[in-house]
């Protein structure tokens, strides 16, 4: 054997194994990767509660924002201070956000609790609307009471709120008791007390309100399970009603000829409105003239900052703004239904599900009469046009819409593993845990408790 320089006998080296062939995975597209990733996101316990909190401040946001911007021109018309508009609207959001916070705060069984007193002083209201004296006319119709000064209250938009938390009870006690099996305890007292809201409603002559209210009625029996035929039977009365209220009313045929109008006509139908509402959303281009530098808000377009803000929202911020405002209802809705969706109390899905049918219809009624493509109801958009009395019940709306989101099973499990960052520590909390010296740093987050302690399926 041959030794090496050093006099030792040469080691022997093992013969190498050729290596298994791995199979190799195809490298995932990065669009495919930014799906999965989306969809984990979307997928996660919280999801529904940051789209619904997140969403609703960015509307409510950007509404006063826009109020501020569509609103000087008539404020200085009426010989008013610029800012009137934009500081009632703001002390109506501090005040709406009052109760977001503390319907989002409530037990389920204290909102049930409010459902029956909640009806009753929404009925109490709009009756007094009709007392001459009391009640006031605003734009031609009869739903209005003042508070005093420049204060007033329309009792109307808190008659969708109690019809929601009334109704949800009301049919979530029938299905305890599988009473829902029968026709008439679907529809009794379900309806004839939505009818008798609806019926105080067209006394002042508000179809918008009522189009609104009937919306939130066939979401609670569409929730509940309605037959067919029973669920037609409701729609083919309702819309009979309708159509006879607008076919006897000149003002009601005038707006609906607007449908689609471009061009002002001369007559009774003189699409006025509609069309420069038209007009500004044409003029805004892609990204808007600029906040601020709106034409059609120096007397062109009635109601800037009211039914027509959306309008006032595409000539400044353009094709952008109007879709962001779009994408944020279309994810408020989306959270809706899925907190409708996952929830196992009957109360807490009947509940979503009718705040969402309120909050989506309104939206759509009020967007498409602005693009022409339905008749002009005079219904704001939801927490985005100016008016108190629609933005405060609407806010509280949300606020149940957060309580539930909290209250998933799974959400409550991964809001309870979230350490508070300030404050006291919670009860049982051992504190902060010492590493060694000079040991990496091991960050705490929240996807790693996650994956340690995972109450359901969901990631």
């Amino acid at each position: 054997m041959p030794s090496s320089r050093t006099g030792r006998p040469p080691v022997q080296r093992a013969s190498r194994r050729p290596r298994a062939a791995v199979p190799r995975h195809p490298r995932e597209n990065p669009v495919q990767r930014l799906y999965t990733r989306a969809r984990r996101a979307w997928d996660r316990p919280l999801t529904a509660y940051y789209l619904i909190v997140g969403g609703s401040v960015l509307i409510t946001v950007l509404g006063l924002v826009m109020v501020y911007s569509a609103s000087q021109i008539t404020a200085l018309q009426l010989s008013l201070p610029g800012s009137y508009f934009f500081r009632k609207q703001f002390l109506a959001a501090l005040i709406g956000g009052a109760l977001l916070f503390a319907a989002s705060r409530m037990p389920v069984r204290l909102h049930r609790a409010l459902a029956y007193p909640i009806l009753a002083g929404a009925v109490f209201l709009m009756a007094l609307v009709q007392v001459p004296g009391i009640g006031m006319a605003v734009n031609g119709n009869q739903n209005w009471i003042s508070l005093g000064g420049s204060f007033q209250i329309q009792p109307s938009e808190f008659g969708k709120l109690a019809l929601v938390l009334w109704g949800a009870d009301l049919i979530a006690r029938k299905q305890e008791r599988k009473l829902l099996t029968q026709w008439k305890h679907m529809l009794v007292p379900l309806v004839p007390v939505a009818f008798l809201l609806l019926g105080l409603i067209m006394l002042g002559g508000d179809m918008g309100t009522a189009i609104i209210l009937t919306a939130i009625l066939f979401g609670l029996l569409w929730l509940a399970g309605a037959p067919t035929r029973l669920f037609a039977g409701v729609l083919s009365v309702a819309g009979l009603i309708g159509v006879t209220l607008i076919k006897t009313s000149p003002n009601r045929m005038a707006r609906l000829a607007c449908i689609g109008a471009t061009e002002p006509k001369a007559g009774v139908a003189d699409c006025w409105q509609a069309v420069h509402g038209i007009y500004a959303l044409a003029s805004g281009g892609l990204f808007g003239s600029g906040l601020g530098a709106s034409v059609e808000k120096w007397g062109q377009l009635p109601e800037a900052h009211t039914d027509f803000i959306f309008a006032v929202t595409g000539e400044e911020l353009g094709l952008a703004g109007t879709l962001s405002v779009l994408a944020l209802f279309a994810a408020l809705g989306y959270a809706g239904i899925r907190v409708a969706g996952r929830t196992e109390d009957p109360f807490v899905r009947y509940a979503a599900g009718g705040v969402t049918t309120w909050i989506t219809a309104q939206a759509v009624i009020n967007i498409g009469a602005v693009l022409g493509l339905l008749p002009i109801a005079g219904v704001p958009l939801p927490l985005f046009s100016y008016g108190g009395s629609a933005l405060l019940p609407t806010m509280f709306a949300i606020g149940l819409l957060i309580a539930f989101a909290r209250d998933e099973p799974a959400a409550r499990a991964a809001l309870a593993m979230r350490q508070p960052r300030f404050g006291r520590k919670r009860a049982g909390d051992p504190g902060p845990v010492k590493r060694p010296t000079g040991a990496p740093r091991r960050w705490n987050t929240m996807r790693r408790r996650a994956s340690a302690a995972r109450s359901s399926g969901e990631r």
